[in-house]
């Protein structure tokens, strides 16, 4: 692996990396020439060191101003980013200040700091920063040499897109962006071409995950209640920690009832509980003290919980995008992961767009306890010759 600095390769080899990824390889030249680019890649592809890397080569730390700024749309994903970037800049020779600004923190205290000094490298949510910036004046971004957008759709569903752009409004002209998304919504592309004359643009697409060490399962409903069915899965396995994905919190609620009246040692996570007990959720799961744990789709793309062995979609999302991503919490470092999914005779188009992305599905159903492959794309083959009135 090429690094400029000695610190980042000691880093990166304490941190277990023995080659970069697809997208590591592809944006870290990008980012090291100071060019604009739009990076699209699904979680699990390595993108957070995909930007840090670069950032800490050019990082100097004899100027104690702001240099770059990295915007995320959820405090958990900006811990997430905060814990990595600490982690490389631990391994510097020099101090590098790496400070994050999320709700939930202590303003005065920040805002004294940030009179006194201002730091190197900013991670934060849109609205704290925007706070900070815009409304108190204390945090001072126009320095900065380069502006990072991670989860931009995210920012965007969330409604914070408009915040970035008002941040980007304080910065210098020749500022690079960097802008890290699963998707592209056409609604952003007017946004970008204002931020960015000709960015460089890198797609991993969900092709290239598919090679990842993940079985993709799906079982039928038919006629039965689908809660009915995911307890018939349960019982089949074992699992060290199953995410359980629900569309809506009150689904999410409801499947983590019926669960705990089935005696399962389960835990929820949706959007609207406070960070604080999201938060004790993930640390109780790290430590295992959950075996199942039924969520929104916050907790794809948000949430960091460590040993994921089964991911179990109770509800297939409403953007197949979003299958890549929570199905991305498992198999990851090299362990095998099991991906689950619930469906229904008209879901056909979207197990069709899955496959043509390079998904291998193997069809199954329970029966007496055990898993029982079923010939699927026969059966749907032969429904579709129906459709056209050519049955041979």
């Amino acid at each position: 692996m090429n690094v400029e600095k000695p610190f980042i390769k000691n880093a990166i080899e304490h941190l277990g990396f023995k080659e970069f990824t697809e997208i590591q390889n592809k944006i870290i030249p990008i980012i090291r020439n100071k060019d604009d680019v739009i990076g699209c890649s699904q979680t699990g592809t390595g993108k957070t060191h995909a930007f840090l890397i670069p950032i800490f080569e050019m990082i100097d730390p004899s100027k104690q101003e702001v240099q770059v700024v990295i915007t995320t749309p959820t405090r958990e994903l900006a811990n997430q980013i905060y814990k990595a970037a600490t982690q490389m800049g631990d391994f510097a020779r020099d101090y590098i200040d790496i400070r994050r600004f999320v709700g939930g923190r202590d303003k005065n205290k920040e805002m004294e700091r940030l009179e006194k000094k201002q730091p190197m490298i900013v991670i934060g949510t849109p609205g704290k920063l925007h706070d900070l910036v815009l409304q108190e004046r204390v945090l001072n971004i126009h320095t900065a040499q380069t502006f990072i957008i991670d989860e931009a759709d995210m920012t965007m569903d969330q409604g914070f897109f408009n915040l970035v752009i008002d941040l980007t409004q304080t910065l210098k002209k020749d500022t690079q962006f960097c802008v890290f998304s699963a998707t592209i919504p056409e609604q952003m592309r007017p946004s970008l071409r204002k931020m960015m004359a000709s960015p460089k643009e890198i797609f991993i697409t969900p092709r290239q995950l598919s090679n990842l060490n993940i079985e993709h399962v799906f079982v039928p409903i038919k006629s039965k209640h689908p809660k009915d069915v995911l307890l018939q899965i349960l019982s089949t396995m074992k699992p060290y920690i199953a995410l359980i994905f629900c569309n809506t919190k009150e689904t999410v609620d409801e499947v983590t009832n019926f669960l705990y009246s089935q005696g399962k040692n389960v835990a929820k996570l949706h959007g609207d509980m406070p960070s604080r007990q999201r938060k004790r959720v993930m640390q109780q799961a790290n430590q295992a003290k959950f075996q199942y744990i039924v969520a929104s789709d916050i907790a794809s793309r948000g949430i960091d919980i460590d040993g994921v062995s089964h991911v179990i979609n109770y509800e297939l999302p409403y953007d197949m995008e979003f299958y890549i991503h929570r199905t991305g919490r498992t198999g990851r470092a090299n362990y095998e992961g099991l991906a689950i999914s619930l469906y229904r005779t008209e879901d056909d188009a979207y197990i069709d767009y899955l496959e043509d992305k390079g998904i291998e599905i193997t069809y199954k159903e329970v029966r007496d306890g055990e898993f029982i492959e079923r010939r699927e794309r026969k059966e749907r083959g032969k429904r579709e010759r129906i459709r056209r009135g050519d049955n041979k």
